[in-house]
């Protein structure tokens, strides 16, 4: 009987795993509604299914068994500003209009430009409606670069990267006028944290849209600094570890910084757990695509670095946030879409914040912008890895931090530091398969993989639009 019960469990298990497939096979006569989530400064070990131990992230977890989970997706930049502005734009830094974050008094940073074609503009004219949630940082408010003038039909949140660093502010923009938050004195705390207004609005958004087509976008503002975070979710991690005060240096101080900052990502991950039931309970599950990554690696917190290794925040990477090594710009990338993205799946596919944009137009049946960069990962999201195009290689040219440049093609990367003083800085790099901690310099070793790097470095980068972008005459074009 108990054989008998394991041959009939098992070809159930086999039908439904052949079920699956075949709808995964199924053509796309529908456009799919997408949301898509952003986290702000989550490094790449900061999730339990990216191998973190002490920050509890159920919901995300769960949406990693339900889908697939990339472990070689790149964001933009390594800074939040480039890095949108490659995620909106579908091109790499080395060719968009922002290259380092640039900000614009009194409020807002440096814009993109009218002509730059957005994936909001892309999807609205396949009929989607349309929203941002969170930080958008790409053009202060009323410029070219605002969200209502890129192809958003509604935005709610921080227009500026610099009010988005207080979790209780005095006021948020909603479309194209400021709302006051009655009860924040912008200090530590508040009776409005704007995480979970944020939160709000896009699942109001998401439930006025459910018959769709739609584009939510969540650019979330956490785990980036300050630390503040409401008590409910504080006490959970309250005690567990040893704790020296945060004295706000640069930030907000803290008494308990390491239990704070766990305790944001646990906030984070239970609203992604609301967007996903409220997807279940308006019945559109088989109809939307909902993508987790973040916009850059982590930040540490507090001094000499503690808690980031406390936390393995860079998942063994070397490089933080600001830094062109795998730490500053390897994030999580998560997919769901039950019935078409098959369950409890690991890409090791290499993609980049430039693919999402084609990926996103392929799936609902638009033509991308000509000028772009980045090539479409739905073959991956859908099973389909035999049919994937490859890309020949990713590239960042970020102006910050003393100008770093880096290439990865294929096995290898290339990178360049320090370029503002020093334009001919020597070129390092790195063979990720064998070496993906970035440990040991072979340029000396393979000099003819070095020279073709080194070349992709030049050649795949023009000049800043922004002249204050540049770094000496290096790789201008």
């Amino acid at each position: 009987m108990i054989r008998l019960l394991a041959l009939l469990l098992a070809a159930v298990t086999t039908a439904a795993a052949a079920a699956a497939q075949a709808r995964a096979e199924e053509p796309i006569r529908k456009p799919a509604n997408v949301i898509l989530i952003v986290a702000d400064d989550l490094g790449y070990g900061e999730l339990g299914c990216y191998g973190q131990e002490r920050i509890q992230t159920p919901h995300l977890d769960r949406m990693a068994a339900e889908g697939m989970r990339f472990t070689q997706h790149y964001a933009g930049s390594p800074v939040c500003a480039p890095s949108r502005c490659v995620l909106m734009t579908g091109k790499h830094s080395g060719h968009t209009t922002v290259r380092d974050n640039m900000e614009h008094q009194p409020e807002g940073q440096e814009p993109i430009f009218a002509e730059d074609v957005t994936l909001a503009e892309v999807l609205k004219e396949r009929g989607y409606a349309t929203g941002c949630f969170g930080k958008w940082g790409l053009g202060y408010p009323g410029s070219e670069g605002d969200p209502l003038q890129q192809g958003f039909d509604h935005f709610y949140g921080y227009n500026c990267q610099r009010q988005a660093h207080n979790y209780y502010p005095s006021y948020l923009w909603e479309d194209d006028h400021r709302v006051e938050i009655e009860g924040n004195d912008r200090g530590v705390v508040g009776a409005h944290y704007s995480h979970d207004l944020i939160e709000r609005q896009a699942l109001a958004f998401i439930r006025e849209h459910a018959g769709g087509p739609f584009l939510c976008f969540v650019p979330f503002t956490i785990p980036h600094l300050a630390l503040q975070v409401p008590d409910d979710s504080l006490n959970e991690y309250l005690g567990r570890w040893e704790e020296k005060p945060y004295t706000g240096k640069s930030y907000l101080p803290h008494p308990t910084p390491r239990a704070a900052y766990a305790a944001m990502i646990s906030h984070l991950d239970r609203s992604v757990g609301r967007i996903l039931d409220l997807v279940d309970e308006l019945g559109i599950t088989d109809e939307t695509l909902v993508l987790f990554t973040s916009d850059n690696g982590p930040t540490h917190l507090g001094p000499a670095q503690v808690d980031f290794e406390f936390f393995n925040s860079a998942g063994g990477l070397r490089g933080l946030k600001g830094s062109v090594y795998e730490g500053g710009i390897r994030v999580p990338l998560i997919a769901r879409w039950p019935g078409r993205v098959p369950a409890g799946t690991v890409s090791d596919h290499i993609c980049a914040f430039d693919d999402v944009l084609p990926t996103l137009a392929e799936l609902a049946g638009a033509e991308p912008p000509a000028e772009i960069d980045g090539v479409s990962f739905l073959p991956t999201l859908l099973g389909d890895s035999q049919h994937q195009k490859k890309r020949d290689y990713l590239f960042w040219d970020f102006g910050g931090y003393g100008g770093q440049l880096a290439v990865r093609q294929g096995r290898w990367k290339a990178v360049r530091r320090g370029l503002r003083k020093h334009p001919d800085a020597p070129l390092e790099l790195y063979d990720l398969e064998a070496d993906p901690g970035e440990t040991t310099n072979l340029a000396a070793e393979q000099p003819e993989v070095a020279a073709r790097l080194a070349a992709l470095l030049v050649s795949a980068r023009t000049t800043p639009r922004y002249e204050r972008l540049r770094f000496g005459t290096y790789g201008d074009q």
